[in-house]
C-alpha cells in the first residue's frame, strides 16, 4: 500500500475530507494519531459499525495510531437522530455498554508496537467538569447560527418534534473530544461516517480557535445503503448485531450470504481485507455466475471469522451444509443447530407423528394429500433421510438433541419442527 488515501478511495471509503492534499501529505509523512468514536446507545455494535471499525483497522495496518473512543459521556446524551429524540439511558447501563463495546472493538486492533491502539472514554474528561466550566471553556467558542446549519439539527428543527437542548449540545461534546485527544495524545485526524460531518468539523473549528497553529483533519466514509433503498444492516428481525447472544453467528453468516448481487461488490471492497486482485476476480465470477454466490460466501466467511472466530465460522458452515444434505446433522452441537433452525420456517408440536402431518403443519405442503404426493415422488426428507413410505411416522429417537426435526422438500425447501411438551 503506497498511498492509503488512494486505497480508501478505490474501496469506496472516502466520502469527503478537509483539505485532501494536506491530509494526504500528513498520512504519507506519518504516522498520524487519529480517532474514531462509538457511542454506547445499545448493548452491542451492529454491522453498520463495521465500516468504521474496519476502517480504523485499515488505517492502523497502514502504520497510523488509532484511538478508539467509546463515549461513556456522549452515550448518556445521544447524537441527534433525524426523526425523534433518543431515549436517555441511566449512567449504570451506559457504563455496562461501554465495557461491552470496548470488548467488541479491541480484537480488531493491535495494542502492541510503535502504533499501538489506545482505548479512550470521554467520561474521563467530562465527569469532573461543571456546567459553568463547560459553558465558559467550550460553549464560548461555538456560534449558534452555525450550529443550526448542521444537517442533523436542521432536519429536526423542521420537524414537529423539534430538538431538545440536550441533543443540540451534542456537537459541543464531540468537538471537545477532538480537542482533548489533540492535547492528550497529539491526535490530528478524526474519522467517522458522512452523517457525522457536522460534528467532525465542529471539533476542527474548536481546535483552530484554541490551538491556532494546529494542523488537524477530518475524514468521512460514505454511509452504506442497499440497492433497494432499505437501510444497510437491517433485516426483518431488526439490526444485525455483533454480539452472538443478540444475533447468532449462523444468522450473521446468513446475512452476508444473502447480500444482493447488486451490492456485493460494494460491500466486498469496503469490508474485506482481500487484495484488489482477489476482489476483482470475485467481482468477475459474480458477474459471470451470480447463482454460485461465490463472493457472498467469501465475504460471509471472512467477516464471520473476524467477528466470531474461525471455530464458530467452521461450525456455521458445517450447519449450512448439513441442512442441505451435505453433512451430518447429528454432528452439529445443539446451540449451532438451534440457531440455524431458527432462521427457517418452523412449527412446534407436542410429539412427533406422521410425516404427512408434519409437512402440512410446517407449510412444506399445503395439505396432507399434497405431502403424500411429495413422498411418492421422492422429494420428502426428514433429517436428510429420504422418506419412502407414504404412511411413515417419526419416532422420538429420531429427534436431534431430543428436540428437533429438519424437514426438506426437494433440494432447497427447508423447515424445522420443534417437539416440546405442552
Amino acid at each position: 500500500m503506497t498511498d492509503i488515501v488512494d486505497e480508501l478511495k478505490w474501496r469506496g471509503l472516502f466520502a469527503q475530507s478537509t483539505d485532501e492534499d494536506a491530509l494526504r501529505k500528513a498520512l504519507a509523512d506519518g504516522p498520524v494519531t487519529f480517532y474514531c468514536g462509538f457511542d454506547p446507545t445499545a448493548a452491542s455494535l451492529h454491522v453498520g459499525h463495521l465500516v468504521q471499525v474496519l476502517t480504523v483497522r485499515r488505517l492502523q495496518q497502514a502504520g497510523h495510531r488509532p484511538l478508539a473512543l467509546v463515549g461513556g459521556a456522549t452515550g448518556q446524551i445521544g447524537d441527534p437522530r433525524p426523526t425523534a429524540e433518543r431515549t436517555l439511558n441511566d449512567p449504570e447501563t451506559v457504563a455496562q455498554w461501554v465495557t461491552r463495546l470496548r470488548s467488541q472493538i479491541e480484537p480488531f486492533l493491535s495494542f502492541e508496537g510503535e502504533n499501538a491502539a489506545v482505548m479512550v472514554n470521554n467520561l474521563d474528561w467530562t465527569a469532573g467538569m461543571t456546567a459553568i466550566e463547560f459553558l465558559r471553556d467550550i460553549g464560548k467558542h461555538f456560534r449558534v447560527n452555525k450550529m443550526l446549519t448542521k444537517d442533523s439539527v436542521a432536519r429536526r428543527l423542521e420537524s414537529q418534534e423539534g430538538i431538545s437542548y440536550t441533543e443540540f449540545s451534542y456537537q459541543l461534546l464531540q468537538g471537545m473530544d477532538f480537542l482533548e485527544l489533540y492535547r492528550r495524545y497529539g491526535c490530528v485526524l478524526q474519522q467517522g461516517g458522512s452523517d457525522q460531518w457536522g460534528n467532525l468539523t465542529a471539533g476542527l473549528d474548536l481546535i483552530h480557535r484554541l490551538e491556532p497553529h494546529a494542523e488537524v483533519h477530518a475524514l468521512a466514509t460514505p454511509l452504506m445503503t442497499k440497492s433497494d433503498g432499505t437501510k444497510f444492516g437491517k433485516t426483518e428481525g431488526g439490526a444485525v448485531w455483533l454480539d452472538p447472544e443478540m444475533t447468532t453467528p449462523y444468522a450473521f453468516y446468513q446475512f452476508w450470504l444473502n447480500v444482493d448481487d447488486r451490492d456485493i461488490s460494494t460491500y466486498m471492497r469496503i469490508l474485506s481485507f482481500r487484495s484488489r486482485e482477489e476482489l476483482e476476480e470475485l467481482e468477475k465470477v459474480t458477474e459471470e455466475r451470480p447463482q454460485a454466490r461465490t463472493a457472498q460466501r467469501a465475504l460471509a466467511e471472512e467477516l464471520t471469522t473476524l467477528v466470531h472466530g474461525a471455530e464458530q465460522c467452521a461450525a456455521v458452515i458445517a450447519a449450512s451444509k448439513a441442512l442441505f444434505g451435505q453433512g451430518e446433522l447429528a454432528e452439529l452441537d445443539e446451540a449451532t443447530l438451534a440457531a440455524a433452525l431458527a432462521e427457517l420456517p418452523h412449527a412446534r408440536v407436542t410429539e412427533p407423528g406422521p410425516v404427512t402431518d408434519l409437512f402440512a403443519e410446517v407449510g412444506l405442503a399445503p395439505s396432507k394429500s399434497a405431502a403424500r404426493r411429495t413422498i411418492k415422488e421422492g422429494g420428502a426428507y426428514v433429517n436428510n433421510v429420504k422418506v419412502t413410505a407414504e404412511d411413515a411416522v417419526v419416532t422420538a429417537d429420531e429427534l436431534l438433541h431430543g428436540r428437533w426435526l429438519v424437514l426438506r422438500r426437494g433440494k432447497k425447501n427447508l423447515a424445522a419442527i420443534e417437539v416440546a411438551a405442552g
